[in-house]
């Protein structure tokens, strides 16, 4: 592949609903492009996107695909981006290098909720986009009532550039509106050929290019008096002024078309050259000095000293982890000594290449702009910054969503644990959305992710990849014991062996403190000399690290050594810490022991539609409506507490009630009494498990 200039070069995130057809667009571009000889199905396994296993059996994408195209002497590097929302964080990293983004929308199907998303994501990135009404010849296409939901929602920025020839089984091109030009498919050849505009469609036409015309005139002052002065456009005068609003996000392109009969592919790859932004020109990238903390602005320039950002990691077991990484500046050449300044470590890059879905191209350089890969880079990942070792420069890393969904994982074999811990550490290089740690005190492995298919695709990929077989369990809830009453209790501990016996005599008292532990005495007379009381705090604090009711850690306890004895000869550390343990049991059960279970406060930002379904479903789950507040974009923000128990699926069943439309946040707040009649079925079980 020929190494382009930064000008030459558009980085294009493909999004949308999942089953819009954004890898069947890629394979079209592919095909257009003479890259591959027919357009892959999804359905076969055959598309060149969708390489993985686990990609192969679901028929979805679960990974960004780098699709690098060459077209009329320029390059676009495609990124086609999963529609399922386990996998955001693919969405996201896609975005931190992407120019500009295409949202598919099908044309049978109108906006779903993964076109929501994606508007949401360009707004917030502040990403020039197109839309793409795909599957144009699909039965229920229709292509006026897509555009009216499109303008209904979004508002006028969305404007159709095109229009199609005929719809459903007859949909055979389209008119660009802008340049008045026809294309139509031809089925023999499988892509569209110019011709001349059908008559009788001046009607249709006249409006939408009216439409068109005044956002020229919007987009600078002198159009503006030209437009009211009624002068016409020129073409050039018109591309420009289009080209500007797409630029300032003021106009969002609507085309159409079918990826799957290669219509429409050739101008969206025209319209990406002559409307989408080449790197350089948008904003200058702004970074830190590693070393001295102040602010630095990199030109995305070759002129330049080379940094680049690392924005994807595949952990591949034979090949070794592949770093995808966007230069920012300069130009990389294969052995260059760089700087990984997230990390401050110095290393050779090895051999560059361009990814195409899982084929590697070798390279001699990249430039400021494009996007490459390089294998085998240790202790760098996703978010991490290459740069010059000379001109050392650290940019922000890519904003990953915590995980919403924990499950317990165990391997199915015995001894498999440093296998399986060994993998999911890989896995977690590979996505930042997947987070692994050991809850100590409930003795489990959790894994954390967006929601359960991501988390079933990860223990997969551990099967395939790693070689280890696991299952996933619900996890422990952390819960604690605590008295609510004030007891005093005896612990003697007297043994006699031959020699020297044991000897120790505690009397503490017990009762309920606003700290987690607190330790008093109140010994008189030497009754429990000075050396042994510190064994009596110790022996206190290992005591209540299993409680009476069910063993969870005692808290918000104070005890008071007030009185004991001892012996001369038989009196140690050992037989003090001893009784301890006799007086903490029999204190702690006549002080009323109760369970206490962890409170979350939750946050769900949920459309008004679903409020009352949401507020119903917290109520169940024991949860306290604290507020709502409404928010800008005519969304609710649902605050509440709700017991961590009747959390753990809470990321699936939200996805369930509101189409994946809400969203939520959860946090500890603190720990509350469990109910009565659950607190003896939460004993009984742990009983059961302690046996």
């Amino acid at each position: 592949m020929n190494v382009y200039g930064t000008d030459k070069i558009r980085n294009i995130a493909l999004l949308g609903h999942g089953g819009s057809g954004k890898t069947t667009l890629t394979e079209a571009m592919l095909f257009t492009t003479g890259v591959i000889k027919r357009i892959g199905r999804i359905e076969d396994g055959s598309t060149v996107s969708d390489f993985d296993k686990e990609e192969k059996d679901r028929q979805i994408s679960i990974n960004t695909s780098l699709i690098p195209i060459e077209w009329k002497g320029h390059k676009l590097n495609v990124l086609d981006t999963p529609g399922y929302f386990d996998f955001v964080g693919e969405v996201k990293s896609a975005l931190a290098v992407a120019g500009g983004a295409v949202i598919l929308v099908d044309a049978s199907s109108g906006i779903e909720v993964g076109t929501e998303k994606a508007w949401k994501y360009i707004r917030e990135s502040k990403k020039p986009a197109f839309i793409f009404i795909n599957k144009m010849d699909k039965e229920n296409a229709n292509f006026d009532k897509v555009i009216n939901q499109l303008r209904e929602k979004f508002g006028k920025a969305v404007v159709p550039f095109e229009i199609p020839l005929g719809e459903k089984e007859d949909f055979k091109g389209l008119i660009n509106i802008v340049d008045m030009k026809a294309r139509q498919y031809d089925e023999n050849a499988i892509k569209c050929f110019d011709v001349n505009v059908p008559e009788g469609l001046e009607d249709k036409i006249q409006p939408l290019r009216e439409m068109l015309i005044e956002s020229v005139a919007e987009s600078d002052e002198a159009l503006l008096e030209k437009y009211f002065e009624g002068e016409e456009f020129t073409d050039e005068e018109i591309h420009r002024g289009l080209r500007t609003g797409v630029l300032n996000g003021d106009l969002i392109p609507i085309l159409c078309g079918s990826a799957v009969k290669n219509i429409g592919v050739q101008t969206l790859m025209d319209m990406i050259w002559d409307y989408l932004p080449s790197p350089n020109e948008v904003e200058v990238n702004t970074g830190i000095d590693p070393s001295t903390g102040e602010t630095i602005e990199r030109k995305l320039d070759i002129s330049e000293p080379f940094s680049a950002l690392v924005f994807k990691t595949i952990a591949d077991p034979y090949v070794g982890k592949i770093s995808l990484f966007k230069v920012l500046s300069g130009e990389i050449h294969k052995d260059d000594e760089v700087l990984n300044a997230t990390q401050d470590t110095r290393f050779k890059m090895g051999n560059i290449f361009i990814l195409r879905g899982k084929e590697q191209i070798e390279v001699n350089k990249l430039v400021a702009g494009d996007i490459g890969a390089v294998a085998k880079l240790n202790n760098t990942y996703t978010g991490d910054t290459l740069c010059s070792k000379d001109s050392p420069i650290k940019y922000p890393g890519i904003e990953f969503p915590e995980p919403l969904l924990y499950l317990a994982v165990e391997p199915k074999s015995q001894g498999d644990e440093d296998k399986m811990s060994s993998g999911l550490h890989r896995l977690t290089e590979e996505d930042p959305t997947f987070k692994v740690f050991y809850n100590k005190e409930t003795k489990q492995t959790l894994l954390g992710g967006q929601g359960d298919m991501h988390l079933s695709v990860i223990i997969n990929k551990l099967k395939d990849k790693f070689g280890v077989e696991v299952e996933l369990k619900d996890p422990k809830v952390p819960y604690r014991e605590t008295i609510k009453g004030r007891a005093e209790a005896e612990g003697k501990h007297k043994k006699q062996t031959g020699g020297h016996g044991q000897y120790g005599h505690v009397f503490i008292r017990f009762e309920p403190s606003q700290e987690e532990f607190e330790f008093n005495e109140e010994i008189f007379g030497g009754a429990v000399p000075k050396q042994y009381i510190p064994a009596v705090e110790k022996g206190l604090k290992e005591c209540i690290e299993s409680g009476v009711l069910a063993g969870y850690p005692v808290v918000n306890i104070k005890a008071t050594l007030y009185d004991g004895s001892y012996h001369t000869v038989d009196s140690s550390e050992m037989a003090f810490k001893m009784a301890t343990a006799i007086a903490f049991k029999k204190g702690i059960k006549a002080a009323n022991p109760v369970l206490l279970e962890p409170i979350m406060r939750v946050e769900v930002l949920v459309p008004e539609e679903y409020m009352g379904d949401i507020m119903g479903d917290l109520n169940k789950r024991r949860g306290r409506i604290l507020g709502m507040e409404p928010q800008k974009d005519g969304t609710q923000l649902v605050i509440a507490e709700v017991p961590q128990a009747e959390m753990f699926k809470y990321a699936i069943d939200l996805k369930s009630m509101t189409q994946a439309r809400a969203s939520f946040k959860m946090e500890f707040a603190r720990y509350e009494e469990v109910p009565p009649h659950l607190s003896e079925k939460i004993i009984e079980e742990a009983k059961a498990s302690q046996e």
